[in-house]
């Protein structure tokens, strides 16, 4: 059995193995730090730099990054959980929260973070550094509703950062510090709609289709054959009830109509086709709704690529895959979304649309993600950094024009590297 320190400020777990949560990803670290609080951070950073040992920040383990591997120090900050306060337009949720217990909290009053991320079991912080995002043409990412943050740096010190430097940390990689704290903003909680229906792929993704124009959106698109599958979401629509023969429908915390359901019957035959998730028009709240409830576990590979590219990205990779022989076995997933200000974020600067590919626990990803990261960086596309890239800091300084202003910030935060990492100095450079 590992040995196990504590304080009333921190616990520690000493050489264990460190897992992601599909298997994918793996490392033994020397040392776990739990930290029970801010200072319990503060002490476990302060630790690391005097014994001369690195540190990586650990969320949830939901990404398929290699962003927490580390073969020094973790710092898993899931006992900061909750929420601090919330006032009319923001909520302060510890850096450990998850993001479907922060939705869960602001429910209650009413409240909601505005993008209905894929991955709700993520926390906050770790959503944060790594650009998570939803699906909605109008709608950033996680990052984009920071307003204020807390950490700790690389010096031990306690940091609230403000103004430009919240660009920097919007997507900060876990190379600025230990994240404690974040407060974002907040939207009025209101109830969608959802529909999916199947669609003609080139008129569901052209500049101005349904991935622009409705409130959220994604399409899942079997690549060999081009079969594909919309899902969106917008206002209610009053509608007069069905007549049915076989008693009244039943409802609890939803209402379910059949409108669509035969059109989309045939998606289920075949798993590695888009299937439907619901029975009909399905209403409720975006993040209740929109989150696959039932995600299967493998690796992934996102790109997010100027929005007038995508129709030509796709017909690039499905060219590139069916010449090399590369079979595509899971749909891929598309979605939209604004420009954002983070001068890391993938979608820095500009209308960005996200390709995701997905491959099953097992599978051999390597080659078809390779050919992926190929085709869609020759499009203009940047890597999630969540998921599966080989980019570099040669990548980086071509791709990302504010990455000095990035580097300045990390060179008085973190002056000597605590937070480093074979794969963080890969992006940024020593």
């Amino acid at each position: 059995m590992p040995s196990r320190r504590g304080s009333t400020r921190e616990a520690a777990v000493v050489d264990t193995m460190w897992v992601n949560w599909w298997g994918g990803q793996q490392c033994r670290p020397r040392r776990t730090d739990r930290p029970l609080d801010e200072a319990g951070v503060v002490a476990a950073v302060r630790r690391a730099a005097e014994r001369g040992l690195t540190v990586r920040p650990l969320g949830s383990g939901r990404s398929d990054s290699a962003l927490t591997l580390t073969n020094d120090v973790h710092v898993d900050c899931s006992a900061l959980t909750g929420v601090a306060a919330v006032t009319s337009d923001t909520v302060r949720a510890r850096a450990g929260a998850t993001i479907a217990s922060v939705q869960a909290a602001l429910a209650e009053r009413g409240r909601a973070l505005a993008p209905p991320t894929h991955g709700p079991l993520a926390t906050v912080a770790g959503a944060i550094a790594t650009g998570t995002h939803g699906g909605g043409a109008r709608i950033g990412s996680l990052s984009d509703q920071v307003v204020g943050l807390r950490l700790v740096d690389g010096t031990g010190r306690v940091r609230k950062a403000e103004d430009t430097e919240l660009d920097a940390l919007r997507t900060g990689l876990g190379a600025l510090g230990v994240v404690t704290e974040v407060e974002l903003r907040t939207v009025p909680a209101e109830q969608v709609e959802a529909h999916e229906e199947p669609v003609v792929a080139e008129e569901a993704l052209a500049v101005g289709g349904p991935l622009d124009t409705h409130r959220f959106a994604a399409v899942e698109l079997h690549l060999p054959s081009g079969e594909a599958l919309l899902r969106w979401a917008g206002p209610v629509v009053d509608r007069e009830p069905e007549p049915t023969t076989g008693g009244p429908v039943e409802a609890i915390g939803r209402v379910v109509t059949r409108l669509g359901h035969t059109a989309s019957a045939q998606w289920s035959a075949q798993r590695s086709r888009p299937a439907p998730r619901w029975d009909g028009v399905v209403t409720g709240l975006p993040h209740e709704l929109l989150p696959d409830p039932h995600p299967v576990r493998g690796g992934f590979t996102e790109w997010a690529l100027p929005r007038e590219a995508l129709a030509a990205a796709i017909r690039e990779l499905g060219a590139a895959t069916a010449a090399r022989d590369r079979e595509v076995r899971r749909p891929i997933e598309v979605r939209t979304g604004p420009a954002e200000t983070g001068w890391l974020h993938p979608a820095h600067g500009r209308a960005t649309a996200w390709i995701t590919v997905r491959t099953h626990r097992g599978d051999d990803h390597g080659p078809l993600f390779r050919l992926v990261g190929s085709v869609l960086e020759g499009m203009g596309g940047r890597p999630h950094w969540g998921g599966r890239h080989d980019w570099t800091a040669a990548d980086l300084a071509v791709a990302y024009p504010a990455l000095s202003d990035f580097l300045a910030v990390r060179d008085r935060f973190d002056p000597d590297r605590l937070f480093g990492g074979d794969h963080l100095e890969a992006l940024l450079g020593p």
